[in-house]
């Protein structure tokens, strides 16, 4: 087989897994549902244009030469957004480093590693890029309805931040592997994805709030302070919003500028993608022997748990997805807390905030343990009741909620008593009512599924969610209006109560 045949050929490969992932993430992996799964994302599509038009549809009209705010706003735009695609774009790299089963064939193939490592690369870029360009269709579209076609240039600057994104993830991932190693890379990588991706977002929103006392993001753009430092209309940096505009002068060396990246990162480090890839695959890399440590001997419930703590603290994607849900919540608490006034009684919009987060993280920590078991047959066959098995597993949920959320809680206990046993007791309520659903629902499936496990049961899904903002609205009903929070508890328990009645384990 020739070189160019061989390259051919795993880039027909790339495409196939590409497309079959994006297929399972919509489908739960039933082909069954490949109809309704295509018509509701149709649907979701058209839907978006509404939103689009909140956001975008007053830029429609702006026009060349930018005045100074319009392009301020517009640049820091296309550099959120390219934030976002680098977020998605290393959490990409860090898959294919660690989440591919297929390295043992293509390391053993006579295949070039060059040449298939720099279709790895390019396959990477691809699919970025046709994923930034799907979700910017929707705010094309209305720029282009309200201003015309010269908006159509703004999928061009779509395409440059795409392939740039995607050899900037590249070579942060390659920057990791020298500097941290394989073992800690996947867990660092996950991290600076969730930063990169909220952190520009959130940043804004908490120098607005402590400024301005608003959650607006142009409050700050606008702000006289940032238009002291901006560099004259001649500069570079204004580039990426007069190419969303038509200038085809500068969308071209946009377009070339991102080209030449991608390419220069193909040529960099596709000759040591091998070497990188063999580090971070356990069933290629070499196993360092460990030092033998004395048996001890514990009880088997003990053992279970502790098999199931050392599975989350391995688990990189759990670390990142508990991240982005921490930092979401982190500018309406910032904004709540200041709309409060001063005194002890603006803490009590932090209350609702941890019994959310407990409630979302419990869920997340009980279908890895419940539901993502990938040693089920061994576990099964342990000398230890089926009621014993779950019980331990819920048990793991339970101690990480309460070692993470407890110095929140203590913290809080410091300003007011009456908040910190409400948040305690909501706390525990929406943990438990997380954990019981996801027991209800509980699916066999593998931990790599974490990602699309919302699929397995859309009931379990909006029951969650549901759960975990009644429990929250309840725990601040509580303190501010006591019979409001009795009405919603009543609520929410009964949205608990439904879930129960529906789900699968009661039939």
């Amino acid at each position: 087989m020739s070189a160019a045949v061989s390259a051919l050929w795993f880039a027909r490969h790339e495409l196939r897994l590409g497309w079959r992932e994006m297929l399972g993430m919509l489908t739960g992996g039933r082909r069954s549902r490949t109809r309704s799964a295509t018509i509701l994302l149709v649907v979701f599509a058209i839907f978006l244009h509404l939103p689009a038009y909140a956001v975008v549809g007053r830029f429609a009209d702006v026009q060349t030469p930018l005045d100074q705010q319009s392009a301020i706003i517009i640049t820091a735009s296309v550099f959120l957004a390219w934030a976002l695609i680098l977020s998605q774009a290393i959490e990409s790299v860090t898959r294919v480093f660690y989440a591919r089963a297929d390295l043992d064939l293509i390391v053993s193939s006579p295949a070039p590693l060059g040449n298939v490592f720099s279709v790895r690369i390019a396959a990477i870029a691809l699919t970025v890029t046709v994923m930034a360009l799907m979700l910017a269709t929707p705010f094309v579209n209305v720029l282009v309805l309200g201003g015309g076609t010269r908006w159509f240039a703004a999928y061009g600057v779509v395409l440059a931040m795409g392939l740039s994104a995607s050899a900037v993830a590249i070579a942060v991932a390659v920057g990791l592997f020298e500097l941290c190693g394989p073992a800690r890379t996947r867990m660092v990588a996950q991290i600076i994805s969730a930063v990169t991706g909220a952190g520009f977002v959130i940043a804004l929103q908490v120098a607005a709030i402590l400024s301005y006392g608003t959650l607006s993001r142009f409050a700050v753009l606008t702000s006289d302070a940032v238009v002291a430092f901006v560099p004259d209309a001649s500069s570079i940096a204004w580039w990426p919003a007069r190419a969303m505009l038509g200038e085809v002068s500068v969308l071209l060396p946009l377009l070339a500028a991102g080209l030449l990246l991608l390419g220069t990162t193909m040529a960099l480090f596709s000759p040591h993608f091998g070497r990188y890839v063999v580090s971070a695959s356990p069933q290629l890399a070499s196993r360092k022997i460990g030092i033998a440590r004395p048996f001890r001997a514990i009880s088997r419930r003990h053992a279970l748990r502790r098999k199931e703590f050392k599975l989350l603290w391995r688990d990189p994607w759990l670390m990142s997805q508990t991240l982005m849900q921490l930092l979401y919540l982190l500018p309406p608490a910032l904004m709540l807390w200041r709309s409060f006034g001063d005194g002890p009684s603006a803490f009590v919009v932090l209350v609702p905030v941890i019994v959310m987060a407990a409630g979302q993280l419990a869920g997340g920590l009980a279908w890895l343990t419940i539901s993502g078991e990938d040693a089920a047959d061994l576990v099964t066959t342990a000398p230890i009741p089926a009621a014993a098995l779950l019980t331990a597993k819920v048990e793991v949920v339970l101690i990480c909620i309460t070692a993470i959320f407890t110095p929140l809680i203590a913290a809080l206990g410091l300003v007011s008593r009456e908040m910190a046993v409400v948040a305690a007791l909501a706390t525990i309520v929406a943990a438990g009512s997380a954990t019981s659903i996801q027991l209800w629902f509980r699916v066999q499936a593998k931990r790599s599924q974490f990602r699309r496990r919302q699929t397995s049961s859309r009931i379990a899904t909006f029951a969650e969610a549901f759960s975990s903002i009644g429990w929250a609205a309840t725990a601040v009903l509580t303190l501010v209006l006591p019979v409001g929070g009795a009405i919603a508890g009543v609520l929410t328990a009964g949205i608990v109560a439904l879930a129960w009645k529906l789900s699968p384990s009661r039939s």
